[in-house]
């Protein structure tokens, strides 16, 4: 047999690499700061809605696109966000985490052949799940230091082909959050190009130095031309349970939820309720959330500066991208090799975010989810690089 044994899509692309990166973390004993999980505790009301919920035997099937309990949830947060209703009967569907939201939207509005605009650099999901469609992924860069876009550069990007814009603000791995102003240029070309913005924004709540998350959905005319997606995993630090979900108007929601039934059936049942309970915790919740991080966020960033690397604080999520060419040489797999192995600390080389490899260049991303003990451990190691000693 001369068949190759792999599909030609599943050959165009790599396994994770920050998962790979946690995998080493666990391998050499070294502290984590490459993969987004929190290493705290969740919130007890939503772990005590989740073991009510067991124990009150909602242990079977949901309803697929959703538990009715949580969908009315999802559109009265999100309705009030927006000041405007959303229908939980049509407009909602509730998936296996953001994950799932994401290539079952892609794969209910695009065919083979048409064209995604990606912004780089990117989550790595993105790349992967346009190819999985069997579209063509069409890159703009954002660029550092505040990791904006050339409006000409993105309008270039799109054409007759073109099918969707993949959005996501706050934005991993940067940290960007997009302004409304950018948030007009891309609904303009999505209204000029009959293209649909698929927006993620799981990391609406983390935000910092006053600035607001916006929604390209409350953007005039992008009303009935967006996905947005969300879900319980950032916001409420359970990263593991896996419910997300995707609000789009009725004619797309259609075709989410008839993916979603063939991919995963429906995400878990008990946990949706304590979802239920998650979305229903007072603003208060989110003001300490976001203030909690920023907290964290300037404690690694003076870290970073201390042990040589260059970083600016991010807008939002909880990530920082460093450069570090003032401490190496090396290319960034090497250096994020020689960091877990021999300083002992997990990060996750640039060149994963990018369709181009170059454009990660010297940098690495840290993630700051962690609790400042983890983060002061971390600075400890890693003021370690620049004297050459290894971890203890």
């Amino acid at each position: 047999m001369n068949r190759p044994p792999l599909s030609q899509k599943a050959e165009r692309f790599t396994e994770s690499v920050i998962r790979e990166m946690t995998r080493l973390a666990r391998l050499h004993g070294a502290v984590n700061l490459a993969q987004g999980m929190p290493d705290f505790p969740a919130p007890a009301e939503i772990k005590e809605a989740a073991c009510r919920a067991i124990m009150e035997d909602v242990n079977q099937y949901a309803i697929t696109w959703g538990a009715p309990r949580l969908r009315a949830a999802i559109a009265a947060k999100t309705g009030a966000e927006w000041t405007r209703e959303i229908d939980p009967e049509r407009e909602i569907t509730v998936t296996c985490g953001s994950t799932e939201a994401m290539i079952a939207s892609l794969l209910a509005v695009v065919d083979p052949g048409d064209e995604v605009v990606i912004f780089e650099p990117f989550y790595e999901n993105y790349g992967p799940d346009t190819v999985l469609s069997g579209a063509v992924p069409r890159f703009v860069p954002l660029r550092p230091p505040d990791w904006s876009f050339d409006p000409e550069e993105l309008a270039r990007a799109f054409n007759s082909r073109t099918r969707a814009v993949i959005l996501n603000t706050p934005n991993n791995p940067t940290g960007k959050v997009f302004s409304p102003r950018e948030l007009g240029v891309i609904a303009d070309l999505c209204l000029r190009w009959d293209a649909y913005a698929i927006t993620d924004e799981i990391y609406e709540h983390i935000v910092y130095d006053g600035l607001e998350h916006r929604s390209i959905a409350t953007v005039e005319g992008m009303r009935d031309r967006t996905i947005t997606i969300n879900g319980m995993s950032k916001t409420y630090s359970v990263t593991g349970w896996r419910v997300g979900w995707a609000i789009a108007p009725p004619h797309l929601t259609r075709g989410i939820r008839k993916v979603h039934d063939f991919l995963t059936v429906g995400a878990p049942a008990p946990l949706q309720e304590a979802a239920v309970a998650a979305l229903g915790l007072p603003r208060a919740y989110y003001t300490r959330l976001a203030a909690a991080y920023e907290k964290r966020r300037d404690l690694l960033v003076g870290a970073l500066g201390e042990a040589g690397f260059t970083a600016e604080p991010p807008q939002g999520a909880y990530y920082i991208m460093a450069d570090y060419g003032r401490l190496s040489a090396e290319s960034d797999t090497a250096f994020t090799r020689r960091l877990v192995e021999e300083i002992g600390v997990a990060v996750v080389p640039g060149s994963s975010f990018f369709h181009h490899p170059d454009r990660g260049g010297s940098i690495v991303r840290f993630c700051f989810c962690k609790r400042e003990e983890t983060l002061v451990e971390a600075k400890e190691r890693l003021l370690r690089i620049s004297s050459g000693s290894p971890k203890p």
